[in-house]
């Protein structure tokens, strides 16, 4: 975040600049007004790419063996260049690499998920999926029986994993 601070000043630097430059060849026929826009329109540039470039970013650093299983699209008033191109602002990723397969049943793997989050930790879940039953649950941490939830085929982490069980592929970034 520090990082992306800095980047989105030295924009606003970078944006003055060319309208100062630009004032110069033009023989200083610009408006006083404009070097400060050029430094809030580059700065607010710098800003919509950081956000957009994010996912991207973060997808491709996922260690090997992870693969994205969901993504959420985010549109809000306040960016209002999100109702025509939405941005992914979280994303939840399956180790397919290491799923375990239970010995006793057929189609019941344990994964772990991690949940990704522009400006948030990443927060790792372990799941149990069901392919045959298209239902996946949170193990029970004290040794209980796990609440399991119907999530039907078109769940996209069910789909992820069982999918990926079913072609024996390890998964990809």
């Amino acid at each position: 975040m520090f990082w992306e601070l800095i980047a989105v000043f030295v924009a606003g630097f970078a944006g003055a600049g060319a309208v100062m430059l630009l004032n110069r060849v033009t023989g200083g026929r610009l408006p006083r007004w404009l070097m400060p826009v050029g430094a809030g329109g580059a700065m607010l540039v710098a800003t919509i790419s950081s956000e957009y470039g994010w996912y991207g970013r973060t997808a491709d650093a996922l260690p090997d063996g992870f693969t994205v299983a969901t993504v959420h699209e985010s549109r809000a008033a306040y960016r209002p260049w999100t109702f025509a191109a939405p941005m992914i602002d979280r994303f939840i990723a399956v180790d397919l690499a290491n799923r375990v397969e239970n010995a006793q049943s057929e189609g019941l793997y344990l994964v772990r998920a991690v949940a990704y989050g522009r400006w948030q930790p990443a927060r790792e879940i372990e799941l149990m999926v069901d392919c045959a039953g298209g239902r996946t649950a949170i193990p029970a941490g004290d040794g209980g029986e796990p609440v399991w939830r119907p999530a039907g085929a078109e769940d996209p982490i069910l789909r992820t994993v069982c999918t990926g069980a079913e072609t024996g592929a390890e998964g990809d970034a």
